[in-house]
């Protein structure tokens, strides 16, 4: 796996760079933008028809010649309600709008991230843990959610209300809107210097969220180990440390954003005094009504509510970009293991697999395989053993293409994996694991898993779904085991399979690998850790499993070994030794050694 195959902590875009990669990726966040501006341009030109009111309510109905104007004041009153209801409808929508284009473009988002993380090869995903990785594509992209949808509308209608108020101010009086933006200059220097270390803030705050989440999944998932072993203490203080340093960055960020928001009312605050000094000055001097000095201070507070509010969502924005960020970082990660452009559809029917001049290292580690070369029949049971360590269960990763060689071929059917369709090789090729997943359902959902056409077949509760995964478990000789389970095809297996012992969740899952129909099984034997009835059941199933297929198995029990027509002894990474069990126990060399070992163990 090459060092650019890792998943980053976070992209290296800036932040203009990094909305713009966003947008691009989720487009429907500024679908039908144009509306949503038009109604952000009534809402804020709304609020603005309150300040054109009390001057008129001023100097035209209030100190009107000839005394007071009650109709006037009447009129501008009515006339500033409507334009605050039109300009409260408008910003309803906008936010309607908004939410609808930002949950429809993070949805996208989502979808593409999650689909990213499984296309990514299993060394790639190692480089993340777990709880972090899925922290990405759920709170991650939630700080994107509320920015866009709250500090999005915000910062679109005060931006415009921001324009329109200093449109008016200069209207009024010139000398009092370079006043107000003279205050402001000093702010706009300040949030220029802060945003950097906001957003580098932000940054840690995600990193080490994502480090929490992580650490509590490990503890929830380990929860049967964590108390077998007595160590709730120092599981406990683990997490409280990943807490602690989440709340420590998240705090630090916060007393930034603080720091910032201040002076951003303290600013605000200082403007609307000199614009009481100045515009009594220019009043008394005549150049000002007294309704023009009032209808200013209320574009003023226009002006610089905005402002104050821009400061926060300017931080918001920081926390939303960190966040955007680590997503993109990951649909960013390159595809090691990935269709080539010509990729090639291998047709259906006997595999044969060859190893040329294999060579495998693990990321920053030493060699595991040095230019292997091998041969595996057809519709034969081969049986991979070897010490641990000596590099079986990578050939096993190999000829899955769950990763590829750093040198040499690996070989279907004459045909390199990496020039295989991917949808054409797991079609072909199923993989086995030692410890069979199941995911939170039923035995038969978890069996009908392996069925290439279950969509189209309706779910796992169409009756022609059921005949076929109860026919499974009666070729596999497991039908009696099914009955005697609670609910039979029905029983709930629990979150991970953990309702049935291990040895049952393997039964489950070679009961998938069945209705999966490969032409190559790669099995890590899953008889080592069960009990002697349960392994029995498992060889059975196995057996019927594997008939008439290419089977791969690493074998653990020499006993998988004796039963296969061909055995692969591999040890500190090359092939040392090819035969059968005869031939080799008879040859006396390292296979004979770990029979006999094996069979002095098992008396």
């Amino acid at each position: 796996m090459s060092e650019s195959a890792r998943i980053a902590s976070a992209s290296s875009l800036g932040v203009m760079a990094t909305l713009r990669r966003g947008v691009q990726i989720s487009p429907q966040i500024v679908q039908g933008i144009g509306w949503t501006l038009a109604l952000a341009v009534l809402a804020a030109a709304g609020r603005v028809v309150v300040p054109l009111a009390v001057q008129g309510t001023v100097d035209d109905g209030i100190l009107a010649e000839g005394g007071p104007d009650a109709g006037r004041v009447a009129t501008m009153v009515g006339l500033a309600a409507g334009a605050l209801v039109l300009a409260g409808l408008c910003s309803a929508l906008v936010n309607v709008r908004l939410v609808q284009r930002t949950e429809a473009g993070l949805a996208t988002l989502r979808v593409r991230a999650f689909r990213h993380v499984h296309d990514l090869a299993t060394l790639t995903q190692s480089t993340e843990r777990r709880g972090a990785l899925v922290s990405r594509v759920t709170t991650d992209v939630d700080t994107i959610s509320l920015f866009v949808q709250w500090g999005g509308i915000m910062l679109l209608v005060s931006s415009l209300q921001i324009l329109v108020a200093t449109a008016l101010m200069a209207v009024y009086s010139w000398q009092l809107t370079l006043v107000v933006w003279a205050c402001f200059v000093p702010l706009y220097l300040v949030l220029r210097f802060g945003q950097r270390h906001v957003n580098a803030a932000f940054t840690r705050v995600r990193e080490r969220v994502g480090s929490m989440l992580a650490a509590i999944s490990e503890a929830v998932v380990g929860a049967e180990t964590v108390r077998a072993y007595g160590v709730g203490a120092r599981t406990g203080r683990r997490i409280d440390a990943a807490i602690e340093d989440a709340r420590g960055s998240q705090g630090r960020a916060m007393r930034l954003v603080a720091t910032t928001f201040s002076s951003g009312t303290l600013i605000s605050n200082l403007a609307l005094a000199a614009v009481v000094v100045v515009g009594a000055h220019l009043g008394v001097g005549g150049a000002l009504t007294a309704g023009q000095v009032v209808a200013f201070l209320f574009l003023v507070q226009l002006f610089t509510g905005p402002v104050q509010m821009a400061t926060e969502i300017l931080n918001e924005l920081q926390n939303a970009v960190a966040g955007w960020r680590r997503v993109l970082a990951v649909v960013e990660t390159p595809v090691e293991v990935a269709d080539a452009e010509d990729a090639v559809t291998s047709p259906r029917g006997p595999a044969q697999v060859s190893l040329r001049g294999v060579r495998f290292a693990y990321p920053g580690g030493p060699e595991v395989l040095h230019g292997v070369d091998l041969d595996l029949p057809a519709q034969s049971k081969v049986a991979v053993v070897g010490q641990t360590g000596s590099g079986k269960t990578t050939v096993a990763k190999l000829v899955a293409r769950l990763m590829d060689p750093t040198a040499g071929e690996v070989l279907l059917d004459g045909t390199d994996l990496r020039a295989v369709s991917l949808a054409s090789l797991r079609e072909r090729v199923v993989l086995v694991p030692q410890e069979g997943f199941l995911f939170d359902g039923t035995v038969l959902q978890n069996a009908a898993y392996g069925l290439r056409d279950l969509e189209s077949l309706g779910g796992a509760q169409d009756p022609r779904v059921r005949e076929r995964v109860a026919g499974a478990f009666e070729v596999l000789g497991l039908t009696d085991w099914v009955d005697d389970l609670g609910q039979g095809l029905d029983t709930p297996v629990g979150q991970r399979g953990e309702a049935l012992s291990a040895g049952e969740r393997q039964l489950v899952a070679i009961a998938r690998a069945y209705l999966a129909e490969p032409d190559l099984l790669v099995l890590d034997e899953a008889t080592s850790a069960v009990d002697p009835a349960t392994e029995v059941r498992i060889a059975r199933a196995l057996d019927s499993l594997t008939t008439g297929r290419t089977t791969i198995t690493i074998a653990h029990r020499l006993s998988t070994a004796e039963a296969s027509d061909l055995v692969v002894v591999v040890d500190a990474g090359h092939v040392v030794e090819l035969g059968s069990h005869e031939e080799l126990a008879r040859a006396g060399g390292v296979y004979a050694r770990m029979h006999a070992s094996w069979v002095a163990q098992t008396r």
